[in-house]
C-alpha cells in the first residue's frame, strides 16, 4: 500500500514493480545482480479519485507516457529493497505534487516612488553616457 493522502490509498497490486540490471559503473557486482528498479503505474487503471487522475495526466512529466503510464528507474542505491523505496516515494511525490492547489498570483502596479527612483535613475544614467561623447573645442 501507498499512502498518497488521508484518504487516497493506492494498493501494492496496482504498482507493478520489476527489478533490472543497473547502467554505469560498479565492478562485477553491475553484471551479476539486478538491483536497479522499473517501476509502472498505470493513472487510468488505476484506483485514484478522478480529480488525481486528471491532474496528472494533465502535468507535462517526462515520467508519464502518452499512454498515461508512469514511468520510474530508480538505481541510486546498491540494495534492491532501498531502490524499492526510492521509487514508491518518487510515485507518492509526484502524485502530491499534481494535486496540490496553486494560488494565483494578483497582478500588482509600481509604485509612485519605485516609478519616480526608476526614471531619476535613467537620467542620469542618460547624461553620465551623453559627457562621454567627444569633446569639441570652440
Amino acid at each position: 500500500m501507498l499512502q498518497i493522502s488521508n484518504k487516497v490509498i493506492i494498493p501494492q497490486s496496482e504498482i507493478e514493480i520489476s527489478a533490472i540490471r543497473s547502467q554505469g559503473a560498479g565492478g562485477q557486482n553491475v553484471n551479476k545482480v539486478s538491483t536497479a528498479i522499473h517501476l509502472r503505474f498505470d493513472i487510468a487503471a488505476s484506483s485514484l479519485p478522478n480529480y488525481y487522475k486528471e491532474q496528472l495526466l494533465k502535468l507535462n512529466d517526462r515520467r508519464i507516457t502518452q499512454d498515461g503510464v508512469v514511468v520510474i528507474k530508480a538505481q541510486e542505491h546498491r540494495s534492491q529493497e532501498n531502490n524499492r523505496e526510492s521509487a514508491l516515494k518518487r510515485l507518492q511525490e509526484l502524485i502530491q505534487s499534481a494535486v496540490v492547489v496553486r494560488i494565483k498570483r494578483k497582478p500588482t502596479k509600481p509604485t509612485r516612488s519605485s516609478q519616480r527612483k526608476r526614471l531619476d535613475y535613467k537620467t542620469k544614467h542618460g547624461q553620465v553616457k551623453s559627457n562621454r561623447g567627444q569633446v569639441i573645442d570652440d
